[in-house]
């Protein structure tokens, strides 16, 4: 039996379009388990990076009224502590694609990670070329084409796993970015990263996150994301996963007509707990019928048709 749900991305089989987002609940084995037996069809890490970081101080997140900030700090228990994560995983019968994000300082921080990465693992990696709120890394490269094919080209010099390029959507030309990478070898995008934001105490007269300024994630931002979408896909030859403000079904069918060939989910889980990948799932497959498409990849850039 054909499962019209199946993707492929840059040779990653996945059962269904959905994935996990980077930074939630991708910190230990036992929680993305638990993300994996709700039906994602692909899970990605938190960021990690070469060595052990705590992160900054409380508050580090705060619901707003469109959506969820955050300033966590990419704290993580380092890459070389995350092999006994990976291997839980991969035990399981039904286990899918474990996509490992990696950060780094410089583009050999990336390289080096990366390879420790493939060596423990992962299936692909994401370079997260898109984290708002932490200087020297994250946007701060993402943002310089220069930086990001360098970073590319060492990573994809030193691993023969897919490498998938997150972008930020805070630049002037996404579609640029994504060019960059691309040139250098990456074998997907995932567009978007939360935006730059911040929030007030009107009390206290101070900033509420203890870094001031964070990342914007939820509803907010997807009008913001579908459009970098459309966007990326009109100049990329690459697949594009879609990642922002995802929480229906709808949403999901949105991006994919944009552009997407999977999207991912994060600040959702939050509100609409682990069920949110399988009823995004239903709800696709229920539209795929209803609109008489066989595959979910008939629908990929279908707003781009004249």
């Amino acid at each position: 039996m054909v499962n019209r749900l199946a993707v492929d991305i840059a040779g990653l089989k996945l059962r269904n379009p959905t994935m996990l987002a980077a930074g939630i609940l991708g910190i230990s084995g036992t929680f993305l388990l638990e993300v994996i037996k709700n039906g994602a069809g692909a899970v990605v890490t938190k960021s990690l990076g070469l060595k052990p970081r705590e992160g900054y101080a409380n508050p580090a997140v705060v619901q707003v009224g469109c959506g969820m900030l955050n300033a966590m700090g990419l704290p993580n228990p380092g890459i070389e502590n995350f092999e006994e994560e990976i291997r839980e995983i991969k035990k399981e019968e039904n286990a899918v694609p474990v996509i490992v994000s990696v950060y780094g300082f410089s583009a050999e921080e990336f390289e080096k990670t990366a390879r420790i990465a493939e060596r423990i693992g992962a299936d692909a990696v994401e370079l997260n070329l898109s984290c708002p709120h932490v200087k020297r890394t994250g946007s701060e490269i993402g943002q310089n084409p220069r930086l990001v094919e360098e970073v590319v080209e060492k990573v994809k010099a030193t691993i023969s796993k897919p490498v998938i390029l997150k972008l930020t959507p805070n630049v002037a030309d996404i579609a640029e970015i994504a060019q960059a990478g691309t040139k250098a070898g990456a074998d997907a995008i995932t567009a978007i990263n939360t935006i730059r934001a911040m929030k007030i105490n009107i009390e206290t007269t101070q900033p509420i996150l203890a870094n001031k300024i964070g990342g914007l994630s939820g509803p907010a931002i997807k009008p913001v994301a579908v459009r970098c979408v459309y966007e990326l896909y009109e100049k990329s030859r690459v697949p594009i996963i879609g990642c922002g403000g995802i929480s229906t079904w709808q949403d999901a069918v949105e991006f994919m007509l944009a552009g997407a060939s999977a999207i991912q989910i994060g600040t959702a889980i939050a509100w609409k707990n682990l069920g949110v990948f399988s009823s995004v799932t239903r709800g696709i497959d229920r539209y795929l019928r209803m609109k008489g498409f066989r595959s979910v990849n008939e629908i990929v850039g279908l707003a781009h048709s004249r």
